[in-house]
């Protein structure tokens, strides 16, 4: 991780809690104010695709409105590689995406000193949902800024693939 001191470019794209959002060749997107909630980053060099999901559960039996799939640790890896291929495909019919790489951001335990010794860090659990499901589909996670008890906001640029994490207590830095 680096510590950077450059602004943060305007994002293209804010993917909002349970979203989803692909692009192609440039762009920024963000996700501000991960909490307990994951930010997934799917980003495909050689297809010059990226993809973001704002996970907040790890899976839809904890939801009373399941069907989204970005909501979902379980089931946004899939949807997001499957938003991505499509992209690469309208851009150059037959192109693939198989060189994805993630990285994870959030998964804090905002409200620690609430619970006593057996309640639930539903930030944990997101995390290890997350890092599951990309095991499951064979994305290797290269990078990761989890845990701790503070929010992170994440910026996204699809050119670079450049992942920059912001949060108040803790500065900016590069992942």
């Amino acid at each position: 991780m680096t510590i950077v001191t450059t602004p943060v470019a305007a994002p293209d794209i804010h993917v909002n809690v349970g979203e989803a959002a692909v692009l192609r060749e440039r762009g920024v997107m963000a996700s501000v104010g991960l909490g307990s909630c994951v930010a997934i980053v799917l980003h495909d060099r050689v297809a010059r695709v990226g993809g973001m999901a704002h996970v907040l559960l790890p899976h839809e039996a904890l939801s009373r409105t399941p069907g989204k799939p970005s909501r979902f640790a379980t089931t946004a890896v899939g949807h997001l590689l499957t938003l991505m291929r499509d992209l690469a495909r309208a851009a150059e019919p037959g192109a693939t995406v198989d060189a994805a790489e993630a990285r994870i951001v959030g998964g804090a335990s905002m409200f620690a000193a609430l619970l006593n010794g057996g309640g639930i860090n539903m930030g944990e659990r997101n995390v290890h949902a997350t890092r599951r499901a990309l095991a499951a589909a064979g994305i290797p996670l290269v990078a990761e800024d989890t845990g701790g008890d503070f929010g992170r906001s994440v910026y996204f640029d699809v050119a670079t693939g450049e992942l920059r994490v912001t949060s108040i207590r803790h500065g900016e830095r590069l992942l």
